[in-house]
């Protein structure tokens, strides 16, 4: 049994990044709160339909079942789909669901480690999940081997001092505010990430290498969204991709600079 302790990916660039993977008993833990959430769910409908089971007991008996069966399985469903990957459980404990080779989580990722999930948790308390897990080289339940994705724990990173990496740097594609909030939500977190880790380490890489990485993600960013032809053209594939990280990471800086400004 070959038992891994982290995801490694690592770009044809020889960029490299790791994730720590969520072990059985972190994972039971957000399974907990998890259910906690699910229960005060059920017990807000089960409030909200008292009346109606004076006058029609099999009508409210009948909606609580369905309530049962569409908070106990589009729970995690939606969640994990809207949150990235992360249900409120995964969330208070910092792990998130991802694909298991390191690309963007797809929905139907998303709905079928869950509609599995029931198979994981017989007899009880997740007993073959967990088992699955013991025995699984990258800690996945069946759900996750099905569906391709893996648990991981988001270390806390000590954030690298953007204002001095990036701050008094002429950032033209901050002139189109729209575009800037519009990129701002279609690149996903790893994909800022990459980017930032691209910007931090550039000069570890030689000079092919860093042209065809920065060439690579400034596309990428590019088709996302798309700035009027008069910025971007004559801008630098390195230099694109570093007005976006500004654009992704310095948010609030330039809103807190902008407040001060206004004060004066």
């Amino acid at each position: 049994m070959n038992l891994s302790s982290e995801l490694r990916i690592r770009t044809p660039e020889g960029i490299g990044f790791s994730y720590p993977l969520a072990g059985p008993i972190t994972r039971c833990m957000a399974w907990a709160i998890d259910r906690v959430v699910i229960v005060v769910l059920l017990v807000v409908a089960a409030n909200a339909v008292v009346k109606l089971a004076w006058i029609l007991p099999d009508v409210a008996g009948a909606f609580m079942a369905l309530a049962y069966f569409a908070i106990d399985t589009f729970y995690a469903i939606l969640l994990e789909w809207f949150w990235r990957g992360q249900t409120l459980g995964k969330r208070l404990l910092r792990l998130r669901v991802t694909d298991a080779y390191g690309f963007r989580l797809q929905f139907h990722q998303v709905l079928l480690r869950n509609l599995i999930r029931p198979i994981d948790s017989i007899p009880f308390f997740y007993m073959v999940g967990g088992l699955a897990c013991l025995f699984s080289r990258r800690a996945q339940r069946l759900g996750d081997l099905a569906a391709g994705t893996i648990v991981v724990h988001l270390a806390r990173h000590r954030e690298p001092d953007l204002e001095q990496l990036l701050a008094g740097k002429f950032n033209s594609l901050r002139e189109h505010p729209h575009l800037a909030a519009r990129l701002r939500q279609r690149v996903s977190a790893e994909e800022a990430r990459i980017g930032l880790q691209a910007v931090l380490r550039r000069e570890e890489l030689d000079a092919g290498a860093r042209v065809t990485l920065f060439s690579e993600l400034a596309g990428h960013y590019k088709s996302l969204v798309a700035f009027p032809a008069e910025v971007v053209e004559g801008l630098p594939d390195e230099q694109y991709v570093r007005n976006v990280v500004d654009i992704l990471f310095r948010t609030r800086a330039v809103k807190s600079e902008r407040k001060a400004e206004a004060a004066v």
